[in-house]
Formats: C-alpha cells, sequence, structure tokens
C-alpha cells in the first residue's frame, strides 16, 4: 500500500496525507483522523527512510563500545534502546572491542548511515579519548570520561556508593571496616578507596590494615581475605570493589571459620545478580543503576539534537541493595 491509495480512500491529495500521517499541523483534525482510519484499514507503513530523507533525520543512533560481554555495556543499552523506542527511533550496536582501527571502521560506517548522533559506552568508568572532533553529529559519552572537557560524559558516581556502603556499615556499628579492591590502575578503583577514607575519618575510624588492591576476581578476593585477617584480625566488615571480590571473600572468611554477617558484615559492589544475589549468604552491595544511565544518555542525546548540547561530567547517583550479608 502506498501513501497514494491511503489518500484515495479518504478523499484528500497525498500533500494532504502525507501531512497528516506526519502530524504536522496544517491539517484539520476531522481530516487527520479520516486519513488515519484509512491508513490503519489498508495496513499502510510510512517509509521511514523516506521520512528521514524530508526531515534530514534518520530516526537512528550508533552506539558504540569497548565492552559488549554483557556485564556494564548490556544494561546502558537496554536503557537508551527502551528510551529511544519510546520516541520511535532505533539503535545501531557496533562493539569496538577496544580497537582504534575497528572504532574508526565502525563510525564511517554508522555515519555513512546518516545516524543523528552517537552514544559512546566504555567499560570502566575511566578516561578514554574523545571522538567528538570527528563527528558532525552530537555525541554523549557513558560509563566513560571523554578527553575533552566540551563533550558531556555521565558516569556512576564512584565516591558516592562507597559513601553508602560505608556509612550502611558504620550504622551496623562495625567499628573495624577494611576494603578490598581491583587494581589500582582502575580510577573508580581509586575513587572509591579515597571516599573510604573520608567516611571513616568523619566517624573518627580509621581502616582496618590497608586498602588491598589486585584483581576483579573470586580468587583475589579469597586471597586478600585470608591476608586481611592474617594482618587484622579485629576486622569485622569488609567493602569489596566488586562482587567477585566480596564472593571470594565471603568463601574464605566461612573457610576461616568467620560468619557473615555475624562476625564479619560484607558489601559488595556492582550489583551483579550472578554474584550477588547467588552467594551464601546473598550480598548486600552498591547498584550502579545502569540502564539508567542509558536513558539519562539518550535524553542529553535528544537535548543536543534540540540545540542546546551539554557538557562537563554528570555523575549519576548509586544506590545501596541491602540483602543478608549485612543483615
Amino acid at each position: 500500500m502506498t501513501l497514494g491509495d491511503v489518500a484515495r480512500l479518504a478523499g484528500v491529495s497525498i500533500a494532504t496525507a502525507s501531512k497528516a500521517v506526519n502530524d504536522r499541523g496544517e491539517v484539520a483534525s476531522a481530516t487527520r483522523a479520516r486519513v488515519l482510519r484509512a491508513a490503519a484499514e489498508l495496513s499502510f507503513q510510512p517509509n521511514v527512510l523516506a521520512q528521514g530523507l524530508v526531515a534530514g533525520r534518520t530516526r537512528a543512533i550508533g552506539l558504540l563500545t569497548d565492552e559488549l560481554d554483557g556485564r556494564f555495556a548490556m544494561p546502558i543499552l537496554l536503557g537508551a534502546e527502551s528510551a529511544l523506542s519510546d520516541q520511535e527511533m532505533s539503535v545501531l550496536l557496533c562493539d569496538t572491542r577496544g580497537d582504534a582501527i575497528r572504532r574508526n571502521h565502525h563510525v564511517r560506517t554508522l555515519l555513512a548511515r546518516q545516524v543523528d548522533g552517537f552514544i559512546v559506552v566504555g567499560d570502566s568508568n575511566d578516561v578514554r579519548a574523545s571522538l567528538t572532533a570527528d563527528l558532525p553529529v552530537p555525541a554523549v559519552y557513558v560509563h566513560c570520561r571523554s578527553t575533552s572537557p566540551a563533550d558531556l560524559s555521565i558516569v556512576c558516581d564512584d565516591e558516592g556508593g562507597a559513601r553508602l556502603a560505608v556509612e550502611h556499615l558504620i550504622a551496623l556499628r562495625r567499628r573495624h571496616i577494611a576494603h578490598i579492591t581491583g587494581p589500582q590502575s582502575y580510577r573508580a578503583a581509586r575513587d572509591r578507596a579515597a571516599a573510604v577514607h573520608t567516611v571513616l575519618a568523619e566517624h573518627d575510624l580509621r581502616l582496618a590494615g590497608e586498602v588491598l588492591h589486585g584483581e576483579w576476581s573470586q580468587r583475589w578476593g579469597r586471597h586478600a581475605a585470608r591476608l586481611l585477617i592474617a594482618t587484622a584480625p579485629e576486622t569485622d566488615a569488609v567493602f569489596c570493589g566488586n562482587d567477585q571480590i566480596a564472593s571470594g571473600v565471603v568463601q574464605a572468611l566461612t573457610a576461616l571459620g568467620r560468619r557473615v554477617p555475624d562476625d564479619v558484615a560484607i558489601v559488595g559492589h556492582d550489583n551483579w545478580e550472578i554474584f550477588a544475589a547467588d552467594c551464601s549468604p546473598p550480598l548486600t552491595t552498591v547498584d550502579l543503576n545502569l540502564q539508567q544511565l542509558g536513558t539519562t544518555a539518550v535524553a542529553h542525546l535528544f537535548s543536543a539534537l534540540g540545540g542546546a548540547p551539554s557538557s562537563g561530567v554528570l555523575r549519576q547517583p548509586c544506590r545501596l541493595v541491602v540483602r543478608e550479608s549485612t543483615a
């Protein structure tokens, strides 16, 4: 079915039918209703590509990610896709795998498809090179910080998340709180560790032992827990850099005869269901609100497309999910 068929059935010109289908304001409401009834009766679907050529928009967004194993990129993608679908827009996903050559190839391909804008997703909340100078359309950076202060970067509030965790443990009357986290090369790990020290100092407390930096893994969690108990046996709570580490810490403490949470309360980070909900006991953890990151990115991208771009770093608040590991 074509627009001409709709126009004939509705008894209007093709121009009027086009205005009615595209919801333009020059058509009387009764006429628009008649055209839309005709379109529904004929199961007419507008040609999206043709509409894009007329409007100068393809109603498609390119999403570039360095991480597609599902942990961070997929929830962000789900949030972005949901927000885009509400506006009848689509997203084209490209995995760059951290490779500059692949990234440039995907950028050229997406630009050839005339996407309206880009969402660039990082994998570690860390700094990454800006692409904006090479793009003729707006871009928003998510779960990473662009090197250009003129760009908008939307990241998780690592310091705020750490504050939630430590203040929760202090409220439970834990006074010997330790911190086991990932590699010191990660900005997020450094920021969370700094926040732990700050919050403890505000309550006249000191960290149990030292900040233990290692891998983002259960193995490191088990090893670090044994080291912690050997050097700081008074430890009665541990804030961990992610849920894998926290799960390993629980395993090691149980093997050492320490009860969780009776003897040692544990808080993880990320709220990764595979580890947090299935741990024994289930982990209290900091949720990054990753889907909300994607939704927020789309909102700011729409603003940029409308001529009102933002810049700087926007930190999205985290939330604490309380489970049995601190109950």
